[in-house]
């Protein structure tokens, strides 16, 4: 989560979208949880999206912007 942390501190965001790629995966879950809460830590006033494919990503952000 080193990465994740850098780039949040690297600027102000109103929403971070999570991809289906890390979510869905039953094997990521222990990913999916670090990477919320990393998210919830670093940009705690960005709401947070879930796509469900890479097209829907922008849809995904909309949603809460």
């Amino acid at each position: 989560m080193p990465t994740v942390k850098r780039r949040l501190a690297e600027g102000r965001y109103d929403c971070v979208v999570i991809g289906a790629g890390v979510r869905l995966p039953p094997g990521r879950l222990v990913l999916f949880e670090a990477l919320v809460n990393a998210i919830h830590r670093a940009a705690p006033s960005a709401a947070v999206a879930f796509n469900t494919r890479p097209e829907d990503t922008g849809a995904a952000a909309a949603r809460w912007i």
